[in-house]
């Protein structure tokens, strides 16, 4: 759900986005959500086109982290399922990256971290903040890379995040806390800090002094600070005082008061089991947690971003408080936790009529794709042909690997051959046609090749699975195969963990009666 409610309200107040009739989005940031390694991500974000959008959104204001800082060996978890629990195991992607991160203990993990503090210093605006998450085990670790991807004098706070939770351990002390490393892009820059949004509820200890109530509200009276000492008593000045002493007392009303300044511990309970936010993913954090640090280093408009997004807190809070956002996670699981989270905070602001923006879910495969085939506008005609040619060599090469077949030359359109089956390799930026396949038919028909797979990032809508059944009718055993994204992760080529699946399809047949609409489903393959 991606479409803004229309240009003017019932009041006929503007909001803040361009939308047609339907109030669809026509124009302005659209947020991003990306589903791949961040490392590729914030380098295709920093050196893409995507680079010139967020300088001209004002830069990249906040960033929040909150890194696996302690998977450990077993990479699956459990998540609650229609009321049972399940064991989510990580995709191929997700364990490479995981073994690659702790495969050589905290070594492994720094290095990961420290590649990506890097990336994220260099896309940070100049008058941007970072808090990285973490706890007691990687707390001293992280410092010190902080310390120098963004140096000392740039170190803010480190505040601690108290909590309760039930006591599990009884041999030592229970750890309640984790903390957030909170640094600046620049020391010289001023950088929002709106530290009125931190302030905290007095106690009752403190409430119980401002006991005297006129027109104003509750206040106490206090000794101005004039020359020399002022007027002081243990239990505070009384109303006596301020008549014996009208020009040295003022009254202190609590209602001029922001509440209790920032402190560098806050707390703030962690998600109840009833909460309407709870999502079952496993590090999920409070929204409280995220508003309290979104509110503060950043203002209305501001754009903020998450690379380790999990269940969706950080861009679902920026979107509620009108922030724009980029949210980046390398596991399915999370980035349809977070689509669907933040499907339903679009319909919460719509039904209380408030603006929210388009998000649009950017598979990384496809942007590498297009990175791949970038060509150098600025060589020759003849140049850019060449450089053309050779990367589609190396575009094919690269796809035949992954898929573990050998390159064969001479043929129109097939160019690879794994196990007796012939391959085609279909293009980069367009789905496979009906017309693409009637081509392979009719070289298959041609060169008495009876079986074939056909390799594509995306298919022609119906192609499946009518075309199978046609081609094994005119006696071609075809099959449709997807490429995987994990295709362009050397490290998962390398160690033959690609997998091309079969195409999948899935037949329904609604069944309308009155208001109701009732789907069935037919046949369906995965």
């Amino acid at each position: 759900m991606d479409e803004p409610r229309e240009e003017k309200s019932k009041t006929g107040q503007l909001k803040l986005l361009s939308t047609d009739d339907r109030g669809r989005q026509l124009k302005g940031w659209t947020n991003k959500l990306i589903w791949g390694d961040n490392k590729l991500a914030l380098s295709s974000l920093i050196n893409g086109p995507l680079r010139e959008e967020i300088e001209r959104e004002g830069g990249l204001k906040l960033i929040y982290i909150d890194s696996p800082f302690a998977v450990g060996a077993d990479f699956s978890f459990q998540i609650r399922l229609n009321g049972d629990e399940v064991t989510k195991k990580p995709s191929i992607i997700e364990e490479i990256a995981y073994r690659d991160t702790w495969g050589k203990g905290i070594s492994s993990y720094l290095s990961m971290m420290y590649e990506r503090l890097k990336l994220m210093h260099a896309l940070l605006a100049e008058d941007g903040s970072i808090y990285v998450h973490c706890d007691r085990r990687v707390d001293a670790y992280l410092r010190l890379i902080l310390d120098d991807v963004f140096e000392k004098d740039n170190f803010k706070n480190e505040v601690i995040w108290c909590y309760k939770e039930r006591e599990r351990v009884l041999n030592t002390y229970n750890p309640k806390h984790d903390m957030l490393l909170f640094y600046s892009k620049s020391n010289s820059i001023d950088r929002p800090f709106n530290w009125q949004e931190a302030t905290e509820e007095y106690s009752e200890v403190t409430k119980k002094k401002f006991k005297y109530k006129d027109d104003k509200g509750w206040y106490q009276i206090r000794g101005k600070n004039t020359m020399g000492s002022p007027i002081q008593a243990a239990d505070g000045l009384t109303p006596e005082d301020e008549q014996n002493y009208p020009g040295l007392t003022y009254r202190d009303y609590i209602e001029n008061r922001a509440g209790v300044a920032p402190r560098d511990w806050w707390n703030i309970d962690i998600i109840n089991k009833a909460a309407d936010e709870r999502t079952a993913y496993i590090t999920q954090k409070p929204e409280a947690l995220l508003e309290r640090i979104v509110k503060v280093s950043s203002n209305d408009g501001d754009l903020v971003a998450d690379f380790f997004c999990g269940s969706g807190t950080t861009p679902a809070v920026a979107e509620k408080l009108g922030r724009k956002w980029i949210a980046c996670d390398l596991g399915r699981f999370a980035i349809h936790t977070t689509r669907k989270r933040l499907i339903q905070v679009q319909r919460e602001l719509k039904r209380d009529d408030k603006p929210y923006r388009a998000f649009e879910v950017l598979n990384l495969g496809k942007y590498e794709r297009k990175y791949f085939m970038g060509i150098n506008l600025d060589l020759t005609e003849d140049e850019q042909r060449r450089q053309l040619e050779l990367k589609h060599e190396a575009y094919i090469n690269l796809i035949l690997e992954g898929y573990k077949a050998k390159r064969v030359e001479g043929l129109r359109t097939l160019c690879g051959v794994k196990a007796q089956r012939f391959v085609h390799v279909g293009p980069l930026d367009f789905p496979i046609t009906r017309k693409t396949v009637e081509e392979i038919y009719d070289e298959c028909r041609e060169k008495v090749i009876t079986q074939v797979d056909v390799l594509g990032f995306e298919f022609e809508m119906g192609l499946l699975p009518r075309i199978e059944d046609e081609m094994k009718d005119k006696g071609i055993n075809l099959k449709l195969k997807y490429i995987p994204r994990e295709v362009f992760d050397k490290r998962a080529v390398k160690k033959g963990q690609v997998k091309f699946y079969d195409g999948a399809y899935l037949e329904v047949k609604p069944e309308v009666k009155g208001k109701k609409v009732k789907v069935r489903l037919k046949d369906f393959t995965t």
